[in-house]
């Protein structure tokens, strides 16, 4: 008969080989997942979506080996990025370039995945459905022209080849829906910013102190104007967002916007005594930002306006957002980093720069996200100070609205598992 110790010998042997073995069968399985994404390094939302996508790959499909085409990144976020994911494999390049950096990396991944944004080329379509390689969008808004436009049905059949499509606001699910889009997977996801997590205290901190601010006792904001994105630079697409030449109408609209931001400015310091931070989301609107809104503002004003003069990383401005009292953006990703850090948010969004802008009310959060030109100063200022009123009351809505993004991107995630068998 065998003893006792040599049975717990013999079996501890054979499981350790078991597990060994088993170790080595999830190496030599384990999946890869080439992530797009990285789009540009003067927006802090287009730098958002990177590590924000990542930390719920990160999370929900660890297992999971995650290349990173950063499609425009420089230096410093890739340094920000591989210490907050030092594991990640960074790749450069053109999808053109025959046997390059990005079609090895499709080579070599089991998915290919596009990060959340409103781009609309199809060119990884057509090279990954040329592979036969599954390919999917996550936290993806379109304009219509997408699908209805010269090459709408081609479209339609390209999209309806995906594995799945996770749309980051309602209206472009319903856009998609209607025309007939048919892949497995149809639904509404967010925009990968919202899993954001990245910091840099030591920046942040540096920063209030430098201007005097202190926790919870100011509010942010930003203007986005119709201005180019960078001098000397006209906007090629139709919609002309940031047109080198704005009309007439353009300034007019910038003028009028700013001046409401002006008369909420005077509201909210009045009422509060609180201080404002012009805080950028998009580097090009420093300058602008300067000339519509900060200043014509009264010098007895101008005390208590802070206008930053020097663009951010995202890390450092997740950390000064997350001290911030309210958030408040023409542009959308700040109030999702807002929102990530724990810190109520208004969005005054204007349709036609995307229906992105649908995102905040998809969450639960439509009373924070009024439209900008049908709003007066008065009504935005009364939604601030409802905020304000009942602090721990905006922070518990935040909670809500975070943990339905948080369920979201759970079940996306688990559809990716799916498909690629991890």
């Amino acid at each position: 008969m065998t003893s006792r110790r040599t049975f717990l010998k013999t079996s501890g042997l054979a499981l350790g080989a078991l597990s060994l073995n088993g170790i080595a069968q999830t190496t030599k399985t384990q999946k890869t997942v080439l992530l797009q994404c990285g789009w540009a390094t003067k927006n802090i939302g287009d730098i958002g979506h990177t590590p924000g996508t990542l930390r719920f790959l990160e999370q929900y499909l660890p297992q999971a080996k995650v290349i990173l085409w950063a499609v425009n990144t420089n230096a410093q976020v890739d340094a920000m990025l591989m210490k907050r994911f030092p594991k990640l494999e960074i790749v450069k390049g053109s999808l053109s370039q025959k046997d390059g950096a990005i079609q090895q990396a499709v080579k070599r991944s089991d998915f290919f995945l596009r990060g959340p944004g409103m781009g609309q080329s199809t060119d990884f379509m057509h090279y990954c459905s040329k592979l036969g390689k599954p390919w999917g969008l996550q936290g993806q808004s379109y304009f219509p022209d997408m699908v209805t436009g010269p090459n709408g049905a081609e479209n339609i059949k390209l999209l309806s080849s995906a594995a799945y499509i996770y749309c980051r606001d309602s209206k472009t699910l319903k856009l998609l829906q209607d025309v007939g889009v048919k892949p497995p997977v149809l639904e509404f996801g967010p925009d990968g910013c919202f899993g954001i997590d990245v910091r840099d205290e030591a920046k942040a901190l540096a920063r209030m102190k430098k201007h005097g601010l202190e926790p919870k006792k100011f509010i942010t904001l930003q203007l986005r104007t119709h201005t180019p994105s960078s001098p000397g630079v006209d906007d090629k697409r139709p919609q002309k967002l940031n047109p080198l030449h704005p009309t007439p109408e353009n300034i007019a609209d910038d003028k009028r916007r700013a001046k409401a931001y002006q008369d909420l400015i005077a509201m909210w310091v009045k009422e509060t005594g609180y201080k404002v931070v012009i805080a950028p989301e998009v580097y090009k609107e420093m300058e602008y930002n300067k000339k519509f809104v900060y200043d014509p503002l009264p010098d007895k004003l101008k005390k208590h306006v802070v206008n930053f003069d020097e663009f951010w990383n995202v890390d450092e401005a997740c950390s000064f957002y997350a001290r911030a009292h309210t958030v408040i953006c023409h542009e959308p990703h700040t109030p999702i980093m807002a929102l990530a850090m724990g810190t109520p948010m208004m969005h005054t969004f204007s349709e036609f720069h995307s229906p992105k802008c649908w995102m905040f009310k998809d969450i639960g959060l439509e009373e924070w996200a009024p439209e900008f030109d049908a709003t007066p100063a008065t009504k935005m200022f009364e939604i601030l100070m409802g905020i304000h009123k009942d602090y721990p009351a905006a922070q518990a809505k935040v909670k809500k609205a975070m943990a339905y993004v948080e369920e979201r991107a759970a079940s996306q995630m688990n559809v990716l598992k799916s498909v690629i068998g991890a």
